[in-house]
């Protein structure tokens, strides 16, 4: 990188897509964290997840602040080892994903920590002492302990409620550099948040790549998929399984269901089997089966200042996105095996929302296991699924009738298998170029990261074919 830059290293998602995780260097005495999220899938190495995978393995001394971008754990999975290593804060994230980020962790620390009580809510207590809280679009001053000013400002980046990208002002005078850290942007039509709109220029630009490579459909055909492939299941008494993460994905999945039930809910769709009674959209029941989705989808609903205007206006017309007739929550484990066997063993449709989004563990687990081997029903993936999940399985084999092996066992896939690339929270390729060729003034060096190899070059030859001079690298 040119000297007379701020250093940048990255200590995650530049083999792939997950563990995101970037520093950078103020100066030789000073630098901050952006994010500190967990590895997945075959990112996770030969070993596992373990916690010497996940131990950090760089040096904390000089690290003086770490800004978190957004709550999903693949960058902030990875906050309980970094304060075992010692690291004393502050932790600077936007308002919503101060009141988020504390329900992610306990979730993490329980899954993978310990599940006594007692020392999660120590550490969440410490995590909570810690948090600093930002308002978008404002100026805040780091202490570095050095001669080298820093100040950060958070942008709305679209992806997740309280989502951002972070403006690092590093220096002062003709010495002044700034760097973008995009985190996770989100497609310009996603529901529920307003578009992302880019900085009006930057020195450098640390962009993700997780759909570098493609773009997505628009707002309008993916919501006419999401009701063929629910139709589908209405016709053959089948259940629609949405294997999704709890933050984000699953909320965006129940405003656009309600949606749909709200402008079909007179019509039926007829049964394929002779005799079989029509059914109607209204009487379809969409269960959300995740307590942590359940807790965030009640913070969403507290969150709603933060919503865009279309969603401020169905609420303001007596419209209830979030919390509709049709809509039933699992919590208790007890409750979500007996949901798990009266489905394998019903006919009425139904769509269930279950964690987690790559099938790499929780409750969607039990239910894939019950339902694959019977075609009355579908497995749809909204999201990105990555390399060594059983997710990324089912996608590539499903559709041939292979298998897929869950806890050991192998599974066969009779079930019908669909992906709508549309309801990916992440920016598609036009949007992640967009962000670039928006920006008033062009950066100097774009540094690629989080995404596949193939992605990664792909935007690199969009972004090169600019024609404005920027320095495209792939760490």
């Amino acid at each position: 990188m040119p000297g007379d830059l701020p250093q940048i290293r990255h200590h995650g998602a530049v083999d792939g897509v997950t563990g995101s995780c970037h520093e950078l260097c103020v100066d030789e005495r000073a630098s901050i964290l952006i994010d500190c999220g967990l590895f997945q899938g075959e990112e996770t190495g030969p070993g596992g997840a373990g916690p010497e995978a996940l131990a950090i393995d760089f040096p904390l001394e000089h690290v003086r602040a770490l800004v978190v971008t957004h709550v999903h754990i693949d960058h902030v999975g990875r906050i309980p080892y970094l304060l075992a290593a010692g690291f004393k804060g502050p932790l600077y994230c936007s308002e919503p994903s101060a009141l988020l980020l504390p329900l992610v962790l306990e979730d993490a620390l329980k899954v993978g920590f310990t599940r006594d009580a007692r020392l999660v809510e120590r550490f969440l207590d410490l995590v909570r002492d810690l948090i600093v809280p930002l308002t978008y679009g404002r100026w805040q001053p780091v202490e570095t302990g050095t001669a080298t000013p820093l100040a950060i400002r958070l942008r709305p980046a679209g992806h997740i409620l309280g989502s951002a990208y972070v403006e690092c002002r590093v220096g002062q005078g003709a010495a002044r550099r700034t760097v973008v850290f995009s985190g996770d942007l989100g497609a310009p039509w996603a529901p529920l948040l307003p578009a992302p709109r880019p900085p009006w220029s930057a020195d450098v630009v640390v962009l993700e790549s997780t759909y570098g490579d493609r773009d997505h459909a628009d707002r309008r055909h993916r919501r006419e998929r999401l009701q063929a492939v629910i139709e589908h299941a209405l016709a053959d008494r089948g259940t629609v399984l949405i294997p999704a993460f709890s933050i984000g994905r699953t909320q965006e999945l129940l405003y656009e269901l309600e949606d749909i039930i709200h402008r079909n809910a007179a019509r039926s769709v007829a049964g394929r089997r002779t005799g079989t009674r029509p059914y109607r959209w209204e009487d379809v029941e969409i269960v959300v089966d995740s307590p942590l989705a359940s807790r965030f989808t009640e913070a969403y609903r507290r969150l709603r200042p933060y919503w865009d205007a279309e969603a401020r206006r169905r609420v303001a017309g007596g419209r209830h996105p979030l919390a509709f007739d049709q809509l039933t929550t699992i919590d208790s484990h007890q409750d979500h095996l007996r949901a798990v066997e009266y489905l394998a063993g019903t006919e009425r449709p139904c769509v269930v929302i279950s964690a987690s989004g790559m099938c790499a563990g929780g409750r969607v687990v039990n239910y894939l296991k019950a339902l694959l081997g019977d075609a009355r029903n579908d497995v749809l993936f909204v999201g990105y699924q990555a390399r060594g999940t059983p997710g990324r399985d089912i996608q590539q084999y499903g559709p041939r009738h292979g298998y897929v092996v869950l806890d050991g066992q192998r599974y066969d896939i009779r079930a019908g298998v669909h992906t709508i690339d549309g309801y990916s929270a992440h920016a598609g390729q036009r949007d992640l170029v967009g962000f670039i060729r928006r920006m008033r003034h062009a950066p100097g060096q774009v540094r690629l990261v989080h995404g596949d190899e193939d992605a990664k070059h792909t935007l690199k030859r969009e972004l090169e074919a600019l024609g404005q001079g920027i320095h495209v690298v792939i760490p």
